[in-house]
């Protein structure tokens, strides 16, 4: 193994097993993009232990926050994830638990104990109304685009203790707006009787910039298209799930690439890959790490689920290998 070879083990093993840093050779390699391109396919990504979304495939790019230099995996506030198309999808029980405990959670919130559910292409939202004494409501509507981006929940139904009330409010000239305020709802806004939703606000760090364009109802499960179409030259990096950076500056525990090459590969691809962010180190320690040719790291990951309850598991084992950097 010539020096060079020897020099760059010795960076990754020393980013992964927490010993004293090198001084940076002078003639590293600079990146060629101006940020961190992330694509995904097929990963149930964790925001928090209960709200977690099905992400089908995703191109976009991370960018460092104005608080940041760079892009910080252990720090969920130093990035943004900006995307450029994806496909995603929320299941109505996750929902459900990020209306009530995130975007409703304040004690004075008008809304309390907020069911979703589908039936067919409609969504239903059962619920209290928590500003009127605790009147329990149910609305009843279908999902669409908005032009700026958002979902609206176009409302064909409303009952106020099982009571029928959009015809009377129809016939009176009554918005829902006129019972509810939402002005201190994050991601959340009434326009006549419609609930209009930002799905860039409804959910907890770390933050994701993109527009909605389409909006499907699938089984028990919203699912939410992000831009258009995938960049032009988007190809799979890897045949299964996957999570792949390319290009910039990125941070994952002691390790800072320069110009970023890394994927994590799920190592169980027969179910989507369940990634946490707060706890990639153990779905790391759990797998195995291989060095590309051009020092790009390909880490087979192990689902966040299935690292549970398990005892702890050695330093991640890292290899050279020859084959092409894209696989």
């Amino acid at each position: 193994m010539n020096r060079i070879m020897v020099t760059v083990l010795l960076l990754v093993v020393v980013g992964f097993f927490g010993r004293p840093s090198f001084a940076k050779p002078p003639q590293e390699k600079t990146s060629k993009t101006p940020a961190v391109q992330m694509d995904m396919r097929n990963v149930m990504y964790h925001f928090t232990d209960q709200i977690a979304v099905h992400i089908l495939q995703l191109h976009g790019r991370v960018l460092p926050t104005q608080r940041a230099r760079l892009p910080v995996f252990d720090d969920v506030e130093s990035f943004t994830f900006a995307l450029d198309f994806a496909e995603i999808a929320i299941s109505t029980e996750v929902l459900s638990h990020v209306l009530n405990h995130y975007v409703f959670a304040a004690p004075d919130a008008p809304l309390k104990d907020i069911t979703v559910t589908t039936a067919g292409n409609s969504i239903k939202v059962h619920g209290k109304l928590h500003a009127k004494g605790d009147l329990p409501f149910a609305t009843e509507g279908t999902a669409t685009a908005t032009p700026e981006g958002h979902i609206r929940l176009h409302t064909h139904k409303i009952t106020v203790a099982q009571l029928s009330v959009k015809g009377l409010m129809d016939l009176l000239g009554l918005k829902s707006g006129q019972f509810i305020n939402t002005d201190k709802v994050p991601g959340v806004r009434l326009e006549g009787n419609d609930i209009i939703l930002d799905p860039i606000q409804l959910l907890p760090p770390p933050h994701v910039t993109g527009r909605v364009t389409e909006v499907q109802v699938q089984g028990e499960a919203i699912l939410q298209v992000f831009g258009t179409k995938p960049p032009a030259g988007a190809l799979p990096v890897h045949n299964g799930n996957y999570i792949a950076c390319r290009g910039a500056q990125l941070r994952f525990g002691k390790l800072t690439m320069a110009d970023t090459d890394l994927v994590l590969i799920d190592m169980d691809p027969q179910d989507p890959f369940d990634f946490f962010l707060d706890h990639y180190k153990e779905q790391v320690a759990a797998g195995y790490a291989k060095m590309t040719a051009d020092a790009g790291l390909r880490v087979f990951t192990r689902d966040f689920k299935k690292v549970q309850n398990q005892p702890p598991s050695q330093p991640v084992a890292l290899s050279r290998r020859s084959a092409a950097p894209n696989r």
